[in-house]
């Protein structure tokens, strides 16, 4: 086993002010692991060793009151019920997970103490230290670290909500939060592009098909726009063959506080539609995950559905590697066991971290989801 060494960024984000970035960033070290991972079995007992970890810190999180809070999250104000909220959604997601990833355990397995309902999982959670079998004590040191760490990008974008929305909690159910997807299925998105010809869209694009996946893309109108002046519309509709193309408005802008926000909506949508009348399905992602809260008959009324994410790869963050970002992708799928993936095909990260996660999953009961199958919203 290599060297212990704690992967944990404390590195301020480098999002615009008006995008909810963590001052400190989540990144596993999963070498640590000391288990292969090439079976069901052998992915459910690491599944089970996040979430206890995870549990453990959601539940120490529960003792802290407001001020506490402020200090620890770096916010200036709480909303306490959004942080009860997304805590206890957290518990059920949690415990439901648990339930499928220690349904087979055999009686010496480790990371699986009896935990038949919610309940009985928060208190397995809440007692969980560490594994008896000293071989995972380097993991566990580092887990520790990486689930404090990532809970607190969680608590604070749910302190901040609904003042400042994203995708760590929705307004209604007619918004698809990234948690649809079954056990062990999990959807590649891709945001921002396109980038210019020959640029980082087309080489993702190379990637995924390579690799027979198929993902959804949300186009940003401007970059579009700017992209089809150098090449034939056609052209790139066949590029995007078998993807699933969506809308990211017309510019990388917040809606909280910007009047045009519903032009930059319909004139992206438009485009990419007329662009690709074949690829184009009509979902729309907001940038940053931010949206009015009042703004579900709008989307309504244009037949859209609010898509966001439940596993954000951070691979947008200039602080964050290529290295990092395939180990917390990785760590996330084995915690949620399900769910839609975030990444920025604007970036280069994701051609390196995909192909390790998909190697990294291969013969663990993962499917990836053709993005045509993500739920009924198309």
């Amino acid at each position: 086993m290599r060297t212990f060494i704690l992967t944990l960024l404390l590195a301020v984000a480098s999002a615009p002010a008006f995008a909810v970035g963590p001052s400190a960033v989540a990144a596993p070290d999963r070498s640590l692991w000391p288990d292969a991972i090439d079976g069901e079995a052998s992915f459910d007992r690491a599944s089970r060793a996040e979430m206890l970890v995870f549990g453990h810190e959601l539940a120490a999180s529960e003792s802290l009151d407001d001020t506490q809070l402020l200090e620890r999250l770096k916010v200036k104000q709480v909303d306490r019920a959004s942080v009860d909220a997304v805590r206890a959604k957290y518990w059920k997601r949690l415990a439901t997970g648990y339930a499928l990833a220690s349904a087979h355990c055999a009686s010496d397995e480790p990371f699986c103490p009896a935990a038949k309902d919610e309940a009985a999982f928060r208190a397995a959670a809440t007692a969980f230290t560490a594994a008896n079998d000293t071989r995972y004590n380097a993991w566990h040191a580092n887990a520790t670290v990486f689930h404090r760490v990532y809970l607190d990008e969680l608590l604070r974008l749910a302190a901040l909500f609904p003042r400042i929305s994203s995708e760590v909690d929705t307004f209604s159910g007619n918004e698809l939060s990234g948690n649809e997807p079954a056990d062990r299925h999990f959807l590649l998105t891709f945001d921002d592009g396109p980038t210019v010809a020959g640029g980082n869209t087309d080489k993702t694009l190379a990637m995924l098909g390579a690799n027979h996946l198929k993902a959804t893309f949300f186009l940003l109108g401007g970059n579009l726009e700017t992209r089809l002046k150098k090449t034939d519309a056609a052209a790139l509709a066949k590029a995007y063959e078998g993807m699933c193309v969506a809308s990211h408005g017309w510019e990388h802008k917040s809606h909280s506080a910007w009047p045009e926000w519903q032009d930059s909506v319909t004139r992206g949508s438009a485009l990419v539609k007329d662009t690709f009348p074949a690829s184009y399905v009509p979902l729309f992602r907001p940038p940053y995950g931010q949206r009015k809260a009042d703004s579900g008959d709008f989307f309504a009324a244009k037949h859209l559905t609010v898509a966001l994410w439940n596993i954000d790869s951070q691979d947008w963050n200039s602080k964050v590697d290529a290295e990092q970002v395939k180990q917390r992708v990785l760590a996330l799928m084995l915690l949620w066991r399900h769910g839609v993936i975030l990444f920025h095909d604007i970036h280069a990260k994701a051609q390196v971290a995909v192909p390790w996660v998909l190697g990294q999953t291969r013969s663990t009961g993962v499917t990836w989801m053709d993005c045509h199958d993500w739920p009924s919203a198309h």
